[in-house]
């Protein structure tokens, strides 16, 4: 019996792609509780879920339906390159999700079925005949919500005992859940060609590279202009002066991706979407502790 290789399954869990579940739902920890210390358990708790264990499966199942189009874009990876043999990339995916809902069981009622609707959306993303993915505006909408709304709504109702989170939270949670529609068409940049060939339908398919670029650019700045002008209106103005300084840096970086999208996507992602996402945590310490409004 051919075995996977151990490097294989960590990089066909992608640890780079951890980070944004966990930052939001630190974010949204943040949010609802000025003593976070005070849950650390169940703090520590949710970021493994939402990155180690949620997120990684969600990687673990789009990378085996996506197999047919990673033979024509990435034929190293995993899957295709034939280090995760048979079947083992699909047991994978069901071990990982099993995994996480048994963990979501510490975090109560609340945590689990937020781990549930995430892997919904995981499955239901990369799976025919529903996969959300095949539509670019409908799958990344898809992967905003899970990655960042529902990570940043759910931790701040666990941090805060339960708690639905204020509306300023809430607020933030949606807008930056747009943000991350933008982010997330970056990706689609380098599989132009087997995503046309497969039949998804990446906003670089529909649109054209520059357009889509431009859309891109579009769903990352007008949240984040949203948010600005919430915090300055809330009396938070020393934050939002903050957040307009790191969008200044990020219209310099877009200009030079909006030129040539398909060679500077990576290197947007790389550099402009940590000021975006350094802005997500101003914005939250922002509102920690504030009531309704």
């Amino acid at each position: 019996m051919n075995l996977p290789q151990p490097r294989a399954i960590l990089t066909l869990l992608k640890p780079i792609t951890w980070f944004p579940p966990m930052w939001a739902f630190a974010c949204g920890s943040i949010t609802g509780s000025e003593k976070i210390a005070d849950n650390l358990p169940i703090f520590l708790v949710g970021l493994v879920l939402t990155g180690p264990l949620v997120c990684a499966a969600s990687q673990a199942v789009n990378d085996w339906f996506d197999r047919h189009v990673d033979a024509i874009n990435e034929p190293l990876r995993p899957i295709p390159s034939g280090r995760i043999p048979g079947y083992w990339g699909l047991g994978i995916a069901i071990l990982w999700s099993l995994i996480s809902i048994l963990v979501a069981t510490y975090l109560g009622l609340i945590g689990f079925l937020a781990t549930l609707l995430a892997l919904v959306l995981a499955w239901f993303y990369s799976m025919p005949p529903i996969r959300f993915k095949n539509n670019g505006w409908l799958g990344n909408l898809a992967c905003g919500i899970s990655y960042e709304g529902l990570a940043w709504v759910t931790g701040a109702t666990l941090i805060s005992g339960g708690a639905i989170p204020s509306k300023p939270s809430l607020i933030l949670a949606g807008l930056y859940s747009v943000s991350a529609h933008g982010i997330m068409t970056l990706n689609d940049f380098k599989a132009i060609e087997g995503d046309r060939q497969m039949g998804v339908r990446s906003l670089p398919v529909q649109l054209g590279a520059i357009k889509a670029a431009q859309v891109s650019a579009a769903m990352m700045l007008m949240p984040q202009v949203i948010v600005m002008a919430l915090l300055w209106i809330w009396g938070k103005e020393i934050f939002a002066l903050t957040i307009g300084l790191l969008m200044i840096g990020q219209i310099i970086l877009l200009r030079i991706f909006l030129k040539r999208p398909i060679e500077k996507a990576l290197f947007y992602s790389g550099f402009g979407v940590p000021l975006l996402v350094s802005g997500m945590m101003v914005a939250a310490f922002a509102v920690q502790g504030m009531g309704e409004i």
